[in-house]
Formats: structure tokens, C-alpha cells, sequence
């Protein structure tokens, strides 16, 4: 079947289509947010970027969550497997350039200590399914209590030292 528009106009229209702030991103992004959890955006914290740019990044927790079209990132789904007539060689390359890519900032973002959670737009129908998968994937919801950090070289550690810097006890009660 022979492509209905011209090669402008599909050029333009492809240009559209963004990576950041889809419908997809949009709606896991409302789902957690309601939940209750806290996340950073596109692959940041800090002055940290991380491979691959995951959409939803909890570093608290060290875990990462990529929204991935199906089609783009050629799922085994229906959408993910159809492939355009037109310019085939192409759009096969490209999008298996895409797999390849994806896989090495997956392990990447693994060999970093990161967790890592890829949830296809199809998953998306199923929007209970969708929220035990993420709560599953992520814990409770809330503050993740920091790591106890390790005492300085040099620093008394002895427990009264603890008990002096807590706002909430007074010594001095008279």
C-alpha cells in the first residue's frame, strides 16, 4: 500500500512526536504522584545524569522506571511487531538500533546498583494490573529512611553525643 501523504508531510509529521512528556508518561506519572511517591524527571538527580535517561528516577529507593512505546521500542506486542511497509529497511534498523540501545543503558543502569522496571504503553489498559506492578516494583510509598552514614575518621561516636542533637529530648527539664 502506498503511502498516503507526501515525504514532507510525513517528515513533518514524525518531527512531532516527542520522547518527553507523553500521554503514557503523563498517566504513571499521575497514578504514582496520587499514591503517594516522589520522583525526579528524565534521568537526573543532582548533577548526576543516568544511562539511558529513564522517565521516572527514585533514588532514594535506587530504582528507575522507563515508559516505553511499543512500536518505538519494538515490543513482542501487536502495535510493537507491526512494521510499516514503507522505507522498511529503514524503520527495522532504526528501531532494532533502538533495542540495542535500550539493553545496554538497562544494564548499564544494573551494573550501577540501579533497579530497573520498563512498562510498555499496551500495559497500560489495565490500569489495576498497572498499579500493582509499580507498587510492587517500588515499596510503600513515602520517605525511604537515608542510610545510616558511617562515622568519620576521628569522630567520637559514643551514644549520648545521638541523644544531645535530638530536637525532642531536653535534658535540662527543671
Amino acid at each position: 500500500m502506498a503511502d498516503t501523504v507526501s515525504p514532507e508531510q510525513r517528515s513533518r509529521n514524525m518531527s512531532r512526536i516527542r520522547g518527553k512528556g507523553t500521554g503514557p508518561e503523563l498517566l504513571i506519572r499521575s497514578i504514582l504522584h496520587a499514591a503517594g511517591y516522589r520522583f525526579r524527571l528524565h534521568g537526573s538527580f543532582g548533577k548526576v545524569r543516568l544511562p539511558g535517561k529513564p522517565d521516572l528516577v527514585f533514588a532514594g529507593r535506587k530504582k528507575v522506571l522507563f515508559v516505553n512505546g511499543c512500536f518505538w521500542h519494538f515490543h513482542s506486542c501487536r502495535a510493537g511487531q507491526h512494521a510499516p511497509k514503507t522505507n522498511s529497511d529503514f524503520w527495522a534498523a532504526k528501531r532494532n538500533r533502538t533495542v540495542e540501545r535500550d539493553a545496554a543503558a538497562q544494564a548499564r543502569l544494573g551494573a550501577e546498583g540501579w533497579d530497573v522496571l520498563v512498562v510498555w504503553e499496551c500495559e497500560l489498559r489495565d490500569r489495576s494490573l498497572l498499579e500493582e506492578q509499580l507498587r510492587a516494583f517500588l515499596g510503600p510509598p513515602g520517605r525511604v529512611p537515608a542510610a545510616v552514614s558511617p562515622v568519620p575518621a576521628g569522630a567520637a561516636a559514643s551514644p549520648q553525643a545521638a541523644l544531645d542533637s535530638d530536637p525532642d529530648s531536653n535534658t535540662n527539664q527543671e
